[in-house]
């Protein structure tokens, strides 16, 4: 399918690794202009390299922590002009109420839940004045399928939900389209330290991690490019009167009210 999105500028945070780098991937392939942030300037440098070798396109990079307002700051003033904005930086610890104390909460939260809305509100605000853009909020499917042991993720991605519901509600009345992604378990570094964590409450033993696929839909988690597909998609022309919703993409998960 022809998503019509060649020349558009795109922000993507946490796009060192993961879903961030597969959705910078997915938007090369589509002749975007890509503006891509994380922690690691050496990191992002060796993926601009890369998607350059496959794709002729602009690439700029800019290293910024998402928990400080400074940071965030300076990267919607770096890309104000980006047409699509991607919301992905994020590793809210896992755990119950008991393991996740007040400094690794807020810790999380700040990168993440505060991260999402402070950029949201430079770049949206951007947008409106003029009359176009899409921002597309990567969530989890916690958000909706509450976990105890994953309990600051649920409670921060069900903020995420709210947030991403309430102003895509109204944004297309600017000319802005605002929506959420809800992956579930997507094979990423960061699934892999989340699973190590679930193998030690299920079998005592971290190292019988890779034993939880058998548990899935399908047997699998989704792959970062199922996901990175579904952004582009929802980005796209093709998307252009879907707003203040939530497509989760977790293989059924949610939908049987299950973890796993």
């Amino acid at each position: 399918m022809q998503l019509d999105l060649e020349g558009k500028r795109v922000l993507i945070t946490g796009a060192s690794k993961g879903i961030g780098l597969a959705t910078a991937w997915a938007f090369a392939k589509e002749g975007c202009e890509l503006y891509l942030s994380a922690r690691s300037l050496d990191q992002l440098e060796k993926n601009r390299e890369e998607i350059l070798r496959q794709h002729k396109t602009r690439i700029a990079v800019f290293a910024a922590d998402m928990g400080s307002s400074a940071d965030i700051r300076k990267l919607a003033e770096q890309f104000c002009e980006a047409d699509i904005l991607v919301n992905n930086a994020g590793d809210i610890p896992s755990g119950d109420l008991d393991h996740v104390d007040e400094e690794a909460w807020r810790n999380g939260w700040d990168v993440k839940v505060y991260g999402y809305i402070n950029l949201t509100r430079h770049i949206y605000r951007r947008m409106v004045d003029r009359k176009s853009g899409v921002i597309i909020n990567d969530i989890g499917n916690s958000g909706e399928n509450w976990d105890a042991n994953y309990i600051a993720g649920a409670a921060g991605n069900a903020s995420l939900m709210a947030f991403t519901r309430g102003l895509g509600g109204v944004s297309l009345d600017h000319g802005v389209r605002v929506v959420g992604v809800n992956p579930g378990p997507v094979a990423t570094d960061r699934m892999v330290k989340i699973m190590k964590r679930r193998a030690i409450e299920w079998y005592g033993d971290e190292s019988r991690w890779e034993e939880l696929n058998d548990k899935y839909p399908g047997k699998r988690p989704a792959t970062p490019e199922e996901v990175a597909d579904l952004i582009a998609f929802l980005a796209s022309p093709r998307a252009g009167y879907i707003t203040g919703t939530i497509v989760t993409i977790d293989g059924g998960i949610a939908s049987r009210r299950s973890i796993i």
